[in-house]
């Protein structure tokens, strides 16, 4: 039910933003029911804490667009993003209070009562650092410093991660550094940075040019090129098109080193039809600059040429 609740609210302000009548901040008094119920359900601990933290997290940008007829990523980011805050700085001491109360004391065990405590605690953290601020930038590198698990450190470095904190480049540094022998690790460090909300096509061009990646590694190439292209929806589908020839230069690319790849990527315009009017103009010529690319995997020529064929 509260997942509902804020779908509707989510969509309600996603309108908002179409009409242009949606401001830099939620309008606090129209959400205080969404609010409450944030509240009684993080403070209620009748419940589990693996069940708060599912009801807790908001339903994504994606989860989002699957509800509308006419997607705009960036009207959806927008709007989430501004409930994230709205629920942040209305509940700051509530989300401290559940940081506090579920820390896991000791050596880390896996078993299911400390999983839902790191959980919970990390959505409050995810929350806080919606805040954006001096204080929730210290919180979350203290966290990502002191972690004794790799759930808290990487819940932790993706908060810096999407944070303006002047420590996140030595934290991301300092964690490929003590990793980088762990081959599936260093796959989710590139995978958070791709999906970090300060992520575009430059950002991603640079992470390209790192000496751990390469194109001839399909997990790597994966864990960069599908998190940027499939989960990072407002960066991906900027309004000047820049992703969609991003992702026409790397489905080109790969289908010279490994067409199985390149055909998995090629479908993340598959549904291109359903975006707004610009985005489609944009997103057709991205499909036809692949499809007019010479000695195509038949897997990859079928892809796009269904796509624009829809």
């Amino acid at each position: 039910a509260g997942q509902r609740f804020a779908m509707r609210k989510l969509l309600a302000l996603v309108a908002e933003a179409k009409s242009g009548k949606i401001s830099d901040a939620v309008d606090l008094e129209k959400s205080a029911i969404l609010i409450e119920a944030f509240r009684a359900t993080l403070n209620n601990e009748d419940l589990d804490p693996a069940f708060r933290e599912v009801a807790l997290t908001l339903p994504s940008e994606s989860m989002i667009a699957e509800q509308m007829d006419v997607v705009d990523p960036q009207l959806i980011h927008a709007a989430r993003q501004k409930l994230r805050k709205a629920l942040a700085v209305s509940l700051r001491a509530d989300w401290e209070r559940a940081y506090a109360q579920n820390q896991t004391q000791g050596t880390y065990s896996p078993d299911a009562a400390s999983a839902g405590k790191r959980a919970l605690k990390n959505v409050a953290l995810s929350y806080l650092a919606e805040l954006d601020d001096t204080e929730s930038h210290a919180l979350i590198h203290r966290q990502c410093v002191e972690a004794n698990n790799m759930t808290d450190r990487l819940s932790a470095l993706s908060a810096l991660a999407n944070s303006s904190a002047s420590a996140k480049l030595d934290a991301l540094a300092a964690f490929y550094q003590d990793f980088e022998q762990e081959a599936l690790v260093i796959d989710k460090w590139f995978m958070l940075q791709a999906m970090a909300n300060t992520t575009d096509v430059d950002a991603m061009i640079k992470l390209m040019t790192h000496p751990a990646f390469t194109l001839k590694n399909p997990n790597r190439a994966r864990s960069l090129l599908f998190s940027f292209c499939n989960g990072n929806p407002s960066r991906f589908h900027a309004a000047d098109g820049s992703g969609y020839q991003f992702w026409a230069r790397q489905v080109i690319a790969l289908n010279a080193i490994n067409p199985q790849v390149a055909a998995r990527l090629a479908r993340t315009l598959d549904r291109w039809r359903k975006y707004s009017p610009p985005l489609q103009k944009k997103m057709r010529a991205a499909l036809q600059q692949v499809a007019a690319t010479p000695k195509l995997s038949k897997d990859v020529l079928e892809i796009v040429t269904k796509a624009l064929a829809a």
